[in-house]
């Protein structure tokens, strides 16, 4: 559906009440540029703008379709942009992608929306109150649209670094945990994030080294130099991000496999040391007759006594107590 649409003349809003003849005018000589905002819309309701402004075939199928890869395609009437938007979910510490479409042509700027991520109101609104901005025309819209996606990529970068932080404090730290599946969830928000950022960064540095055909003022040339800087800050960061989650993915894992070492050799050692009563048990609940220690006696005070019983005893415990020192001083225990 069309959210807003209208015509800016010196920095101006100006209703836009036809849109045929609006843009007839425009294209005849009149100053300023129209400016109309989608959001989600269907076939049907695409095609009758496209039907006032004759939009390229293959760049109107990319805006219907969708799921495209962020690019900046320039055709032979007009400026065909793809971004990515971002947004953090507090509640899950996921990131949720949508997309953002321009069309730049004479005069006139189309944007899509699809998702809601990175809404175009407060940009509108900002450029609306700073006609200083709106002197750029179209190309002004086009910075301030990819300026606004950036900024929050920058906001959703602040959010990945602090979970990151606290995962590693669970790897690293006093209590050396961490769950295997909170890293993985995360590195995949950081590949999300890393195929909205490294193909803009891509295709806008192309773009601004070969200009797509376009001419910007001075100016403007450096609000989009800086754009690109805060752009290559953060794809800079998701390389780091998936690096550390890496070797903390690989440092989680060690950590298990040494905890489980560790639980072995405890589980061996009791092993260890249960198994010698447990032989001597054994070897005399067999029940033979013939065994010295069953007819050995000592005569205290005119009794006979059969220690045999208490001295297998004291050789079960005493053995058992030599093993206990041995493995913990061995550090099994």
């Amino acid at each position: 559906m069309i959210v807003d649409q209208a015509i800016y003349r010196d920095g101006q809003r100006h209703p836009c009440t036809d849109l045929g003849d609006e843009l007839d005018r425009l294209q005849h000589g009149e100053d300023g540029f129209l400016w109309i905002g989608l959001k989600d819309p269907t076939a049907e309701e695409f095609a009758l703008v496209n039907r006032k402004l004759h939009l390229h075939p293959l760049a109107v199928e990319d805006a219907v379709k969708g799921r495209q890869r962020a690019k900046l395609e320039q055709y032979e009437s007009s400026l065909f942009v793809v971004l990515k938007t971002l947004r953090y979910l507090d509640e899950t510490s996921d990131i949720e992608t949508g997309e953002l479409m321009l069309f730049i042509g004479n005069r006139f700027v189309v944007t899509v929306r699809r998702g809601e991520g990175n809404p175009l109101a407060g940009v509108r609104h900002a450029l609306e109150s700073d006609p200083d901005r709106l002197r750029f025309d179209a190309n002004g819209v086009l910075h301030a649209v990819i300026d606004s996606v950036v900024d929050n990529y920058r906001r959703v970068d602040q959010e990945l670094r602090r979970d990151l932080e606290q995962i590693e404090q669970a790897v690293f730290g006093s209590s050396a945990g961490g769950d295997a599946n909170v890293i993985y969830r995360l590195k995949r928000e950081v590949l999300e994030f890393r195929r909205a950022a490294g193909p803009l960064a891509e295709a806008l540095e192309e773009f601004l080294g070969r200009g797509a055909g376009r001419t910007f003022e001075p100016d403007l040339h450096h609000l989009f130099r800086d754009v690109m800087d805060h752009l290559r800050q953060v794809v800079d960061h998701t390389d780091a991000y998936d690096r550390l989650l890496t070797d903390m993915l690989s440092a989680h894992l060690a950590g298990v496999s040494v905890k489980q070492n560790e639980d072995m050799r405890r589980i061996s050692a009791w092993v260890a040391m249960a198994a010698v009563p447990t032989m001597i048990a054994g070897i005399y609940g067999m029940n033979f007759d013939f065994m010295p220690e069953l007819s050995w006696h000592v005569t205290v005070g005119g009794h006979e006594l059969y220690p045999g019983y208490f001295v297998v005893l004291g050789v079960m415990v005493a053995i058992c107590i030599v093993l206990y020192r041995a493995f913990k001083r061995s550090g099994w225990l």
